[in-house]
């Protein structure tokens, strides 16, 4: 029976071959139909390669077709390149399409800008898919915006390797390593001329700081940084802008610039200030899509703040927002939202005085197991429990809220003390198991720890998703802060009057929708 059935499929397949008939086509008549009359590839860096973006063309007629030709107009020098139905090339030959059917091109490019302009810092390339030659042809138009940058990254030597950081050694006496570099002098001082790319750790050198100008842009290459080593200080000086285009802001981001990057989180590492970097000062910078937005190890050792960060956002973030040691912080008007794991984590101790911050997180990439603010005298490591002292930890009419129930959460030990009080503050602590009742960390009927605190109001953001944490005049923000205790100014520079907000935006009315 089996080789009856064998026999029987084995004959069906050479009937329904022999009742095919031959594919016959006619040449395309230039009616071809497509997806887009123009493939706009987004602005790109020099010398970086583009995403990859798609064209359909589409024969509606009845008729089975042949493309004669489908090529660049530019031919074999454009810096496009395609991929027409599995095929890479930049020009093609008698390419069929069944009737009312389709076929896909694919598009790319890479551009080197001093290939094309020696005097401008963007140039707008351009060429056109020609599909068919004479009174046949049709074109669809290809548009990328160069941009110049500097571009900071690892030495490689003649051997193969690459430039590495040293950060210790291992048991064995291995060394640590990581791919990076030092910064020179000559590379101490960012301007806003042109944007930087950074591949790899950018390292500021012991005794050293790097200055970022307003306007700076700052771009990223995957699980690359900026690390601030001892003795050594990164100067943020951003300024508020006039504009929403935040001219004046200094920007941290991934070296991706298509918009389907713009708020991707995990796309480079961190901005990195090791233990014993000192006189760190951010104003007014934006650091989104990181994995940590600042990573903070320690504290110089002095009275004075290791870190001064203020008029501040960071977002997207794929683990925290804000991760400090044994830090030595003051934070005023900043804000930290989208977090994968928590917005800020002050972890081990250490000293923070937070003015008109707001720490939210509406994560919605997937489950996170920890609130937007989590406050710990301990660091607990596979094989050891570090414990120090939580000398204070002071947030004044700051918000703390997110999609979860519980947004404020306290990891404690005995053995190192643990300070910290809330004024003036929007919080949400919905203890709706109760597990937290009889816990005196959680009293908030306790002044010397929780005075004049709101729980569980909704804050009304403006889109939590957008990162538009401002606040409307019917939230219960709006006047909530100690005018003794605010900042005279929000994140934007608008002034805060007698009643001051909670939060590092002052209250607005909202567009109508």
């Amino acid at each position: 029976m089996k080789y009856l059935y064998g026999f029987l499929i084995v004959g069906f397949v050479l009937l329904l071959g022999s009742c095919r008939k031959d594919f016959e086509t006619e040449p395309s008549s230039g009616k071809l139909e497509f997806s887009k009359d123009t493939v706009y590839l987004d602005t790109v860096f020099s010398n970086i390669g583009s995403s990859t973006y798609n064209l359909t063309v589409h024969n509606n007629s009845d008729e089975d077709i042949t493309i004669p030709t489908i090529k660049l107009g530019r031919g074999e020098s454009s810096n496009y390149r395609l991929n027409v139905d599995g095929v890479p090339g930049k020009s093609f030959e008698n390419v069929d399409i069944l009737a009312k059917d389709s076929i896909y091109i694919f598009v790319e490019t890479t551009n080197n800008i001093e290939d094309l302009t020696s005097t401008e810092t963007e140039f707008l390339y351009t060429d056109a898919i020609e599909f068919d030659s004479g009174s046949n042809q049709q074109k669809v138009e290809l548009v990328t915006l160069i941009q110049d940058a500097i571009f900071l990254y690892p030495e490689l030597f003649d051997d193969g390797t690459t430039e590495e950081l040293i950060f210790g050694y291992d048991e064995d006496g291995n060394a640590i390593t990581e791919k990076g570099f030092f910064l020179d002098d000559s590379e101490l001082n960012f301007t806003n001329q042109k944007p930087y790319v950074i591949y790899g750790l950018a390292a500021v050198p012991s005794g050293k700081t790097l200055n970022i100008e307003a306007g700076a842009r700052v771009h990223f290459h995957e699980e690359s940084g900026i690390i601030v080593a001892e003795d050594a200080s990164l100067h943020v000086n951003g300024e508020v802008s006039a504009t929403e285009n935040q001219e004046n802001e200094v920007i941290f981001e991934g070296d991706r610039l298509e918009p389907g990057f713009s708020d991707v989180p995990g796309q480079w590492f961190a901005i990195w200030l090791t233990e014993g970097s000192t006189n760190n000062i951010i104003n007014h910078a934006t650091i989104k899509n990181a994995t940590v937005g600042i990573l903070m190890d320690s504290n110089d050792g002095t009275a004075n703040p290791t870190l001064t960060v203020t008029n501040t956002q960071i977002y997207n973030s794929s683990n925290v927002g804000l991760l400090a040691r044994t830090g030595n912080v003051v934070g005023e008007n900043l804000a930290i939202n989208n977090s994968g794991q928590a917005s800020l984590n002050l972890s081990l101790g250490g000293k923070y005085n937070f003015t008109n911050c707001t720490f939210a997180n509406y994560w919605r990439n997937g489950f996170r197991n920890f609130p937007s603010v989590l406050i710990e005298n301990n660091l607990e490591t596979a094989e050891t429990l570090f414990v120090a002292d939580l000398i204070e930890a002071n947030f004044y009419n700051c918000i703390i809220y997110g999609n979860e129930n519980l947004e404020l959460l306290f990891n404690k030990v005995e053995d190192a003390s643990f300070n910290y009080k809330f004024e003036n503050c929007l919080i949400r602590f919905n203890d709706f198991q109760n597990q937290f009742d009889d816990n005196p960390l959680y009293d908030f009927e306790d002044a010397s720890l929780f005075e004049n605190v709101v729980l569980n109001e909704e804050p009304l953001f403006l889109n939590t998703e957008e990162n538009e944490l401002f606040i409307s005049e019917e939230s219960p923000a709006n006047g909530l802060g100690n005018p003794s205790t605010a900042t005279q100014v929000d994140i934007l520079g608008n002034p805060r009057g007698n009643n001051p907000d909670a939060g590092a935006y002052e209250s607005i009315v909202f567009p109508e929708e």
